[in-house]
């Protein structure tokens, strides 16, 4: 039984990817460490996670992410392989890497193994506390000493540690501050992720002063389908359509917006500014035998989406050429004809070169029939604006230095990516590690 009374080393707030690797991590060193998990189980939005991957090397992250903290971003690229490495010496299974999101490198790992490991570690030489809330940090002379929780039978507790480690997974399951931080049409998002990540890390970390941002940084998500619940966490993928970069997305006036094919990820964050935040994706046969009835990663199963939406009640239809989708349903709310004029002059574009917006990469128009479409919405993983850190994973003041005894890793992070993704279980693997280095004296 562990003495109260005693600081500890390391106290986590999150019992995530991030939250998870820094105890086990601070343990291994002879740290000790308590871990305070707000759900009733550990693992947080990693738990329906399968690849740890990233940027193969710091240009391709600078190219695919400019607009984040570079020191942050390329600290991923650099310690992938030794973080890797560290994943693999605790006897988890970790495949070969593959391409991922079509610039990353990543490896497929035994995600529910990593994380009973990680647990069974803090079990046998922690302290884990599920079902627990921290409701403020404890301050003493501008450094953080600890935080005060509220237990899982109600008592309160003031837990004093050397180190805090702020790791709560941002605010994606938080529909206020969503609206507030991302845009007003984030209110309503459906959650692909952990519902217990409200923004715990955020507030107690701006109550002890920290700096936050970067503002608009956005967050990371996947197009799914409408009118059906994501109350499922096996849907979470089953729903998702990757597979919309080969696509033609058209906003509610029947007009497309975005640049398709630099990521179904992205167009997330086009399609949030968008009318009523819900668009058509409509493709034809090739795109469905060449992309959706094939793995988005190699390794991944095969579903065809189509047909699981259609069977839940979603607004889709198959059309036998471009000009049926005059006859679009009128409770959906498209203008048809438009949707039409829009689709003829997309394929027109795909033939001059004159696309508007412009494609990047999939430039093939809508040839093969059938054509397909359904209409989809925004869902969110986890935000982007977090609290500000340095390389060493630190929470900075607004003037930019570090708040003593506080660190803050995986979504509650910011700076890391700003509109733009190269892999959340990486960037909370590798800032775990180094807020548990940071947290024993390296």
């Amino acid at each position: 039984m562990s003495n109260h009374n005693s600081p500890y080393d390391l106290l986590v707030l999150g019992a995530g990817m991030a939250g998870l690797t820094a105890s086990t991590r601070a343990i291994q060193d002879g740290a000790r460490v308590i871990v305070v998990e707000k759900g009733n189980a550990v693992g947080g939005s990693a738990n329906y996670a399968g690849f740890i991957w990233t940027a193969p090397d710091e240009a391709t992250m600078l190219q695919h992410n400019p607009k984040a903290d570079p020191q942050l971003s390329t600290k991923i690229v650099r310690e992938y392989e030794s973080a890797l490495a560290w994943v693999k010496s605790l006897g988890v299974d970790v495949q070969d890497p593959v391409t991922v999101l079509g610039f990353g490198r990543g490896c497929q790992t035994d995600i529910a193994q990593m994380l009973t490991t990680c647990q069974r570690i803090i079990r046998d030489k922690g302290e884990l506390l599920l079902n627990a809330t921290p409701d403020h940090l404890l301050i003493d002379n501008g450094a953080v000493v600890g935080a005060r929780i509220t237990t899982s039978d109600g008592q309160t507790r003031e837990i004093r540690a050397h180190h805090t480690l702020l790791a709560t997974g941002g605010f994606g399951g938080n529909p206020d501050l969503r609206a507030e931080r991302i845009h007003p049409q984030a209110r309503d998002l459906p959650l692909r992720a952990n519902p217990h990540s409200t923004g715990d890390g955020l507030r107690l970390g701006t109550e002890a002063g920290a700096n936050s941002g970067p503002v608009n940084a956005g967050f990371y998500g996947h197009l799914i389908p409408s009118q059906i619940p994501l109350d499922d966490p096996l849907d979470f993928v089953t729903l998702s359509f990757y597979h919309s970069e080969h696509s033609v997305l058209l906003n509610l006036k029947g007009e497309r917006f975005c640049d398709e094919t630099i990521g179904d990820h992205l167009s997330t964050l086009e399609l949030i500014e968008q009318p009523e935040a819900r668009a058509l994706m409509i493709y034809d046969q090739r795109t469905h035998e060449d992309w959706m009835m094939r793995p988005y990663v190699k390794g991944a199963n095969v579903i065809d989406r189509f047909q699981v939406a259609y069977k839940r009640g979603a607004r889709c239809a198959v059309a036998d050429s471009l000009d049926d989708f005059a006859a679009l349903p009128t409770e959906w709310g498209y203008p048809g004809d438009q949707v039409v004029d829009s689709l003829a002059a997309y394929n027109q574009g795909c033939h001059t070169g004159e696309l508007s917006p412009p494609r990047l990469k999939d430039k093939a128009h809508l040839a093969k029939p059938p054509f397909y479409v359904i209409e989809v919405i925004p869902a969110i993983t986890f935000t982007f604006e977090g609290l500000a850190i340095d390389t060493h994973a630190r929470v900075l003041d607004k003037t930019g230095s570090p708040i003593p005894g506080l660190l803050a890793a995986g979504a509650d992070a910011g700076g890391v990516y700003v509109k733009a993704y190269a892999g959340g279980l990486a960037a909370s693997l590798i800032f775990g590690l180094q807020a548990a280095k940071t947290a024993m004296g390296g």
